[in-house]
C-alpha cells in the first residue's frame, strides 16, 4: 500500500525522536532490532508478544527478535536515562506530579520471574501475577510513565535456585515495594526529573518509612492512608521523661494527649467541615466530592512503650467523602496555608497513572510478554515505556487541530499516527481508542 504524506511525516518524526535511544545502545545489532521491536509494539495486532509481532514486522527473523529482547545483554540504564530526560522535557517541572504506583500482569504457572499469588488489580482479587512498581510523571492530564521495576516476593528471594533459573541477578534481594519505589525515585531525580508533588496510594502511603524517605529528600507528597492511621492534634506537647512508680526514670517523653485514628479526628470536625470541591471536568460533567481537612502530627515518630509512636512531622489529614458515602483518607505535607481545593485537586491527580497503565497493556502489549526471565521482562517493559513516550510526544506536537502545543489542556492518551487526540478524560480509566491506524516506520527508516 502506498505511503501517504502523513505516514512519511510520522516515520521521519519517529526516526528523529529515536536517535538518542539508539545512541545509548552499544552494538549495531541492538540498534537495528530496537526499532523493529518498537514497530511491533506501536503497530496493529491483537497480541504484542514476540512471535505475533515478528510475523507482522520481521517474519523471517523470529529468533533474532526473541534474542534481542530476552537474552541480549544490553543494559537498560542508558535508555532509562534518555527516557527520564524525555519525560522531563515533555511534562516535568513545578506543576508536574510524580506518581508512584504498581501494576499487575496476570500470569499462569510458577516459572515466570516474580509470579506469585498476590493482589492483582487487573482482576480485582488475589491471583497469580507479576507486579511492577511504576513511576509516572504527569502534568495537567498528560502522563509519561518512566519506570517499571519488578517486585520480587520473598518466596522468590528465599529460593536462590528458582531465581537463578529465571535469570534474576544474584545481587537482587527482597525489598518492599516502597523501598523499590524510593530507589527508582532517586534514579529518575538523578537524571533530572523534577515535579511539584509526589503522589501514592495507600499501598505505599501507609508505610511511615516511605513517607519519611520522601520528606528526607525535601519532597512535597500526598499519599493515601487507612482510616486507622493514628494522628495527634497539631498542638500536642511532649512532657519530659520523669521518675516512674519505683523511682526509676521513664525512658521516653510522653505526649500531652493520646493519639487517635484519623477517622475519629475527622469526625470531631463535624459535618460542616466538609466542602464540595470540583477537581476537573469529566465526560459526564464536573467531577466533585466533599472534602474535609485538618492539620495534625502523624503518629509515626520514635516507638515507645506498648508499641505506641511519638508525634512525627506536621501534615494535613484529608478525608474525601464520595457520593455513595465511602470515605477515603490521605496525608500530605503541603504547607499549612494550602487551600482545601488545592489539596483535593493534587490528591485526585493520581488517576492518570492508572489510565496510562491500562493503555500500555491494551494498546502496546505491556502484559503480553510470554518469556520467563528477568532480562526479557525488563527489556519488554522498558521498550513499552519508550513506545508510550513517543506517542505522547507525537500527541503534544501534533494535536488534532494541527497547531503545535507544548502543554495541551485536553486529556493525554496515546494519539493515532494521524495526530488524533484520544478520548476525553475520565475519572476512571477505560479502554483507549485503538492504535491500529498507526503505520510505523520500517527498521531501515527508523534506524
Amino acid at each position: 500500500m502506498p505511503r501517504t504524506a502523513r505516514d512519511r511525516t510520522w516515520q521521519a518524526a519517529f526516526a528523529r525522536w529515536l536517535r538518542p535511544y539508539l545512541a545509548a545502545l552499544r552494538r549495531e545489532a541492538q540498534r537495528h532490532w530496537a526499532p523493529v521491536y518498537l514497530q511491533g509494539l506501536l503497530g496493529p495486532g491483537e497480541r504484542k508478544s514476540v512471535a505475533p509481532m515478528a510475523a507482522r514486522v520481521a517474519p523471517d527473523d523470529v529468533q533474532q527478535l526473541h534474542h534481542f529482547v530476552a537474552t541480549s545483554p544490553w543494559a537498560t540504564a542508558p535508555l532509562e536515562r534518555v527516557l527520564a530526560e524525555t519525560a522531563q522535557r515533555l511534562v516535568g517541572g513545578p506543576q508536574a506530579v510524580l506518581i508512584i504506583d504498581d501494576t499487575a500482569l496476570p500470569k499462569q504457572g510458577r516459572h515466570s520471574v516474580g509470579v506469585a499469588r498476590q493482589y492483582c488489580g487487573a482482576l480485582g482479587k488475589t491471583a497469580n501475577c507479576q507486579t511492577l512498581v511504576s513511576l509516572t510523571l504527569a502534568r495537567g492530564e498528560v502522563p509519561v510513565p518512566l519506570a517499571l521495576r519488578l517486585y520480587l516476593p520473598q518466596e522468590w528471594t528465599a529460593d536462590p535456585a528458582r531465581c537463578r533459573r529465571a535469570g534474576v541477578p544474584p545481587t537482587v534481594t527482597f525489598h518492599p515495594k516502597g523501598e523499590l519505589a524510593i530507589v527508582e525515585l532517586d534514579r529518575v531525580r538523578a537524571a533530572g526529573v523534577r515535579s511539584g508533588t509526589v503522589l501514592a496510594d495507600a499501598g505505599y502511603g501507609t508505610s511511615a518509612a516511605f513517607r519519611q524517605a520522601l520528606s528526607a529528600r525535601g519532597l512535597t507528597w500526598a499519599v493515601g492512608v487507612l482510616s486507622t492511621q493514628r494522628v495527634y492534634p497539631l498542638d500536642v506537647r511532649l512532657r519530659p521523661a520523669r521518675p516512674g512508680q519505683m523511682g526509676r526514670p521513664s525512658k521516653h517523653p510522653a505526649p500531652s494527649v493520646p493519639s487517635q485514628p484519623g477517622a475519629e479526628a475527622i469526625t470531631e470536625l463535624g459535618p460542616r467541615a466538609f466542602r464540595r470541591v470540583t477537581w476537573r471536568r469529566g465526560t459526564k460533567g464536573p467531577l466533585a466530592a466533599a472534602f474535609a481537612a485538618v492539620r495534625v502530627r502523624i503518629a509515626d515518630g520514635p516507638r515507645v512503650a506498648r508499641g505506641r509512636h511519638l508525634p512525627g512531622e506536621p501534615a494535613w489529614l484529608v478525608c474525601e467523602r464520595r457520593a455513595g458515602g465511602e470515605q477515603k483518607y490521605y496525608l500530605t505535607n503541603h504547607p499549612a496555608r494550602t487551600s482545601l481545593a488545592t489539596l483535593a485537586r493534587v490528591i485526585k491527580a493520581r488517576w492518570v497513572c492508572e489510565q496510562s497503565h491500562q493503555q500500555m497493556k491494551e494498546e502496546l502489549g505491556l502484559d503480553h510478554y510470554e518469556g520467563r526471565n528477568w532480562t526479557g521482562l525488563h527489556h519488554h517493559a522498558l521498550l513499552s515505556l519508550i513506545a508510550f513516550a513517543f506517542l505522547q510526544h507525537w500527541r503534544l506536537t501534533h494535536p488534532a487541530d494541527g497547531k503545535k502545543t507544548a502543554r495541551p489542556a485536553r486529556p493525554a492518551t496515546p494519539a493515532h499516527a494521524a495526530g488524533r487526540a484520544a478520548g476525553a478524560a475520565r475519572s476512571r480509566p477505560r479502554p483507549a481508542p485503538p492504535m491500529s491506524a498507526v503505520s510505523c516506520p520500517t527498521p531501515a527508516t527508523a534506524a
